[in-house]
């Protein structure tokens, strides 16, 4: 990861801004640049992936323009080598085809490319700023407005709340041009189901998952792999495996007495034939994680602050032990295909409106989780199931089909993976477990212990009842949120709500986010 950084006008002392851009020094510590234009600042902390020697810094300049992009352009060399034909180039670096793009399609290059970014491009010619964001929200990007009225952005919200009163979420699929966001894609969106049978929807979700893996294998950096042992990252795991002539890196983290995950990592990991890591956690590494995790994270979320706490853990490891500088990770497959609570979804109609909801919501929840515990430990990350075509397809396709009617969630993608052996059956067909579950449910029994120590039962109601925006609901969610305020003061609503299930479904009116309070856990907690 990367971390950029653009403020608008110079209302602000520069010493002051640099100090806020010093925050996110941990996403790019290879090289940074703060410099002055003519319509502001701009920052960049790099984290060298691709064209690794200097000459891929940031900001790229051309005549009076420059770009700042945290992102990564997949298939950009043939691209590049046409530009060349008509700029000169002075690196091997993805992101300086970029404004290039810009003078060839102007704002329609965000809905070309095939990628994960965030950029802010200043228009010297014409005075203008443009900023933008994937469709998926991938990668992170915030804004907010100073005193005067100007904009700022950046990659977190921890570079703008000394500046900002209100610090919010960029909209992923937007782009902000001087003064007005303009949605130029949306990938939960459908206008016509496709409406094929199994056997033609699972070989072409096979071919697009594998497309979207081989490309993020694409990296001038050594790569590993996140591998939980659920079918997700396995699948990520497997497919790389296939296309690599060496054992890649897997790496997996588990509770020092009840991991459920880590005996599937291993037995994922032999079968595979990689170069596997364990991780070992105690109760006491996960609470003394807690008020860093908060803080890096943004958020006040209960699901995505006991998902994190594991990844958190994991990526230090990988970032303190070894030269991994990319990782592949499973996420968002839950969202096209379903989580454990839409078993309960009443029709096929409601479970299209859910994925829609939670592929709009993923850049605060899920996503956010993976940025922000990868590139804390300065690595990046990549997330085959996010590419564009395989999520575009996956939402397309008649939710009929999606519902889990075999007794098995994610049947489809299991199914795509069945024949050619990719992986052992007792993992392709394994019940889905939580996360945070699969790490150890004592992890979560730990955090709901600790936070009762916090507080007395009145203490937990008069400090409750002081928030009135998505307020705490029990002692746990009470120190979320107080750890989240002491670093991020008023600024609760980045956060739209609290991750639960559909509580307006039968079976899903629960108080708590985890899967195994659900009637249908059952065997994903073995």
């Amino acid at each position: 990861m990367c971390s950029i950084y653009f403020v608008m006008g110079d209302s602000v002392p520069e010493e002051v801004l640099k100090k806020c851009f010093e925050k996110t020094k941990s996403r790019g510590p290879d090289m940074s640049c703060f410099l002055k234009i003519p319509c502001g600042y701009m920052g960049f902390h790099r984290l060298a992936i691709m064209g690794l020697d200097e000459m891929g810094m940031q900001p790229f300049q051309m005549g009076k323009d420059y770009v700042i992009c945290n992102g990564e352009l997949y298939g950009f060399r043939p691209l590049r080598e046409r530009l060349a034909q008509h700029y000169e180039f002075k690196s091997t670096s993805d992101c300086e085809i970029i404004l290039p793009l810009y003078y060839e399609y102007g704002t329609d290059l965000f809905k070309t490319l095939d990628a994960e970014f965030a950029m802010v491009i200043y228009d010297g010619t014409h005075d203008s700023v443009i900023a933008a964001r994937d469709p998926i929200g991938i990668r992170p990007l915030y804004y907010g407005y100073l005193p005067d009225g100007k904009i700022a952005f950046a990659s977190e919200p921890i570079n703008l709340i000394d500046t900002c009163e209100t610090v919010l979420p960029f909209p992923p699929g937007h782009y902000w041009k001087d003064g007005e966001f303009d949605c130029y894609a949306d990938p939960s969106h459908v206008d016509q189901f496709t409406m094929q049978e199994e056997a033609h929807v699972t070989a072409k979700l096979r071919r697009l998952l594998i497309d979207g893996v081989k490309k993020r294998l694409d990296a001038d950096a050594p790569i590993g792999f996140l591998l939980s042992g659920g079918l997700d990252s396995s699948l990520v795991c497997a497919i790389a495996q296939s296309l690599t002539d060496h054992p890649i890196r897997t790496f997996a983290i588990g509770m020092d007495v009840d991991a459920i995950d880590l005996h599937y990592a291993r037995t994922a990991a032999e079968y595979i034939g990689s170069d596997h890591t364990e991780v070992i956690i105690s109760k006491q590494d996960v609470i003394d994680a807690l008020p860093t995790v908060v803080e890096l994270l943004g958020t006040w979320d209960i699901t995505t602050i006991r998902a994190s706490i594991g990844m958190y853990l994991v990526c230090k490891y990988i970032h303190e032990h070894t030269d991994v500088r990319v990782l592949l990770t499973g996420e968002i497959s839950d969202e096209l295909f379903g989580y454990k609570y839409t078993d309960f979804a009443p029709n096929a109609a409601e479970f299209q409106k859910e994925a829609e909801k939670r592929i709009h919501e993923l850049h605060v929840y899920d996503v956010l989780r993976a940025d922000r515990c990868i590139s804390y430990n300065s690595l990046e990350a990549r997330v085959p199931f996010g590419d564009l075509k395989f999520v575009r397809y996956a939402m397309s396709l008649d939710p009929e089909l999606k519902m889990n009617t075999h007794d098995m969630g994610k049947y489809l993608i299991r199914k795509a993976f069945a024949e050619n052996h990719i992986l052992p059956e007792s993992i392709l067909w394994r019940q889905k477990a939580a996360f945070s579950d699969a790490v150890g449910h004592s992890l979560v029994d730990d955090l709901k212990a600790y936070a009762e120590t916090k507080y007395t039962d009145e203490e937990f109601k008069e400090r409750c009842s002081s928030y009135t925006y998505c307020p705490p609901f029990t002692k746990e969610s009470l120190l979320y949120r107080e750890l989240f305020e002491s670093c991020y003061p008023h600024q609760a609503a980045m956060i739209p709500d609290f991750w639960m299930p559909n509580k307006t479904w039968p079976g899903c009116d629960v108080d708590d986010p985890s899967a195994r309070v659900l009637s249908n856990y059952g065997e994903s907690g073995i």
